[in-house]
């Protein structure tokens, strides 16, 4: 991969991932703990800790360390525990799916549904 992919890939994750980590974020530990720029930098280190991760590791192996890597910078940037920063990733998870789900049935993005 080289810096343009790794700098598209950043500014694309921010867009998407970062507002939806925010709202999560929010609703689990507060306004004063979950700032937008904290899941700022939570994506961008997120994605670049990945870029480095699968070019030295690959497979179920790579996934599970970036799952945890993941769930850390939550729990460093939110300040909160474990299984918090676990349960931020499944509800944002959820909001990420019914934000696609929204945009698909009025027709916007790639799974538009026919009703």
């Amino acid at each position: 991969m080289d810096l343009t992919s790794l700098l598209i890939q950043i500014f694309v994750n921010i867009i998407v991932l970062a507002p939806v980590l925010w709202i999560s974020g929010r609703l689990l530990v507060g306004k004063y703990k979950a700032k937008f720029t904290d899941a700022i930098w939570i994506v961008i280190s997120g994605v670049v800790l990945g870029t480095l991760v699968n070019y030295f590791i690959h497979g179920v192996l790579a996934a599970a360390i970036m799952l945890l890597v993941w769930l850390a910078l939550i729990k460093h940037f939110f300040d909160c525990g474990w299984l918090k920063a676990f349960i931020i990733v499944i509800m944002a998870v959820i909001i990420f799916i019914g934000i696609i789900v929204l945009l698909a049935i009025f027709g916007i993005g790639i799974l538009s549904i026919a009703l």
